[in-house]
């Protein structure tokens, strides 16, 4: 198939280094070239930890790149990619970092974001830009290079690959006939993110779980001393008995355990992305971040959004006043979602059963 610049490229590279929950938003995009263009070898340079949970992706050659690396990592993608060249590169990611290791492609046409949205300065590393469009999702800005080439085809496909050992994980913890419900308390760890619920609400709502579904709750998350603090108090603090898997999983094991569950609850995080990418529905819970940018893309009806509140309290106008994806910098901002906004949109799934549409 031809774009309107011409013809489909023999080769294409892709700059998505992190975090997981962007590359999550890669994939479709990557899988509908793969629908549009066959015949295309593609190179997906990201980052070490997100590779984890990409890695035999069918039909993509990843380059990895490790962002806390610095010059001597620069130096070796650069040896790595010295005997390579691209058609097109797409630079999917505006951030200084990505902006350097896109020093490192040789490529005949590189594509980045438009003015508004190439941050560090990343209009400086593209000879072109995506069409302006704003009030997107991430997902949707992602598509923007599909469109800039000519191609209005959306393939809504992840099939994140496991290996046998990873379901076989994911089988020896889901093995109740109660539903499973994956609860990932904490977002990551960045200077003023503000995106964690308290644990006394964790624990009410693990408790009601129990009391109302005889649910089998599965703490997850990575390693952090936070995210292990917060295991640990949850655990401590509940009475309704959850399994603690906090930072003794990878991340394909935990893809598989989403998998296997009715219903992940969850921050603005990668857990979002995942159980999206799964199948799985998730409840979200907003008030930092706009959910309209970075919610869980098919799970958007059970998303508890407390944004417009966190906006009103922090800034004194509504969200429509705000640039597109400002941040509340407020720490007590997620307090403002309560147990029952939470509880109503679990009763939505749990009471149906329902999983999303593939």
């Amino acid at each position: 198939m031809n774009d309107r610049f011409g013809h489909a490229p023999d080769r294409l590279c892709v700059i998505r280094l992190s975090a997981i929950g962007d590359c999550c938003h890669t994939l479709p995009v990557i899988r509908t070239l793969q629908s549009v263009w066959p015949t295309t070898k593609i190179t997906w340079i990201i980052g070490r930890t997100e590779f984890a949970l990409m890695e035999n992706v069918d039909g993509v050659e990843f380059i990895t790149f490790d962002k806390r690396g610095g010059w001597s990592e620069l130096i070796r993608l650069r040896r790595q990619l010295k005997q390579q060249r691209f058609d097109l590169l797409l630079h999917m990611h505006a951030s200084m970092r990505a902006n350097l290791a896109s020093l490192c492609v040789r490529s005949d046409r590189r594509i980045g974001f438009d003015r508004a949205r190439a941050r560090d300065n990343q209009w400086m590393f593209a000879m072109e830009k995506i069409p302006a469009k704003s009030q997107q999702h991430v997902i949707d800005g992602l598509f923007g290079f599909l469109e800039h080439l000519g191609i209005s085809e959306r393939t809504l496909r992840w099939d994140i690959p496991v290996a046998p050992e990873d379901i076989q994980f994911a089988d020896r913890i889901c093995t109740d006939e109660a539903p499973i419900v994956v609860l990932s308390p904490c977002s990551s760890q960045r200077f003023r993110n503000f995106r964690n619920w308290p644990v006394s609400r964790y624990v009410e709502l693990v408790d009601y779980l129990h009391a109302r579904y005889a649910a089998k709750v599965l703490l997850t998350g990575g390693p952090t001393a936070l995210e292990r603090d917060y295991g640990a108090q949850i655990t401590a603090q509940s009475s309704g008995s959850p399994v603690n898997l906090i930072g003794q999983t990878t991340l394909k094991q935990l893809f598989a355990v989403i998998d296997r569950a009715a219903l992940v609850v969850c921050p603005d995080s990668g857990p979002a992305h995942m159980a999206t990418a799964a199948g799985t529905p998730v409840v979200g819970l907003y008030a930092t971040s706009n959910r309209f940018r970075t919610g869980p893309y098919l799970s958007q009806h059970l998303t508890v959004d407390r944004y417009p509140d966190a906006v009103e309290q922090e800034f004194g106008e509504p969200v429509e006043a705000l640039r597109w994806g400002q941040r509340v910098r407020d720490p007590d901002a997620m307090k403002l979602i309560t147990l029952e906004d939470v509880t109503e949109k679990i009763d939505l799934v749990l009471s149906s059963g329902d999983r999303l549409a593939d």
